[in-house]
C-alpha cells in the first residue's frame, strides 16, 4: 500500500531523508527516542518507518505506538515536554541505493489502533466523550527527537550480492 495518501494529512508528521547513496541494512528492533508536548495526559504516539522508492512510493516497513501516561515516560524540565520511547517492530529491511527512509509521527492509526478518547475514561465505557489533543514533537539540540535503527554492518567479502533479475 502506497502511504502518499496518509502522508498529506496535517496530522501527520513525516521527515525524509536525501536519497540513499548506497545499500542500507536495517535487521533487528527499531525505536523512536521522542520529545513530546501534548495538551491532553491521556494520547496516543504512533510512529512508523516507510521506505520511499525513487518514484515517490511509500511502503511501510515497520510501525509501533505508545498510550500515554506510560511508565516510560520522562519529563524533561517544567515546560510540559516528555521524552518517549515508542518500540516499533522489528524488522529484516534493505533499503536499496536511490531509495530515501521516511519517518510518520501520528496520533492514532484508527482502526488498527482503538482512538484514544483523550480523556482518561476506560475505552469501553457507554459515556466515552472525544477530546482533540494538540500534540508537538521537538527537534532541536535540546530535544533531539530520533529514530533508532539497528544497521547490519557487512563486509564485502562477506556479503552476498543480490541475485540479478529474471529476463523473462
Amino acid at each position: 500500500m502506497d502511504n502518499r495518501p496518509l502522508e498529506r494529512r496535517p496530522d501527520v508528521l513525516a521527515f525524509t531523508s536525501p536519497a540513499l547513496t548506497a545499500d542500507l541494512d536495517v535487521i533487528g528492533p527499531v525505536g523512536a527516542d521522542l520529545f513530546v508536548r501534548s495538551d491532553r495526559a491521556c494520547t496516543d504516539f504512533i510512529v512508523r518507518l516507510c521506505d520511499v522508492a525513487p518514484d515517490g512510493t511509500s511502503r511501510n516497513v515497520c510501525e509501533g505506538g505508545l498510550r500515554l501516561p506510560a511508565v516510560a515516560e520522562k519529563p524533561v524540565g517544567t515546560d510540559g515536554v516528555r521524552r518517549i520511547a515508542v518500540d516499533l517492530w522489528p524488522t529484516g529491511h534493505r533499503f536499496a541505493r536511490g531509495h530515501r527512509i521516511r519517518v510518520h509521527v501520528t496520533s492514532g492509526a484508527h482502526p488498527k489502533v482503538a482512538v484514544n478518547p483523550g480523556t482518561g475514561e476506560p475505552l469501553a465505557t457507554t459515556e466515552t466523550r472525544m477530546v482533540k489533543a494538540h500534540q508537538e514533537v521537538f527537534h532541536d539540540p535540546d530535544h533531539p527527537s530520533a529514530i533508532i535503527l539497528p544497521i547490519a554492518e557487512r563486509s564485502p567479502e562477506a556479503a552476498v550480492p543480490a541475485p540479478e533479475e529474471d529476463p523473462v
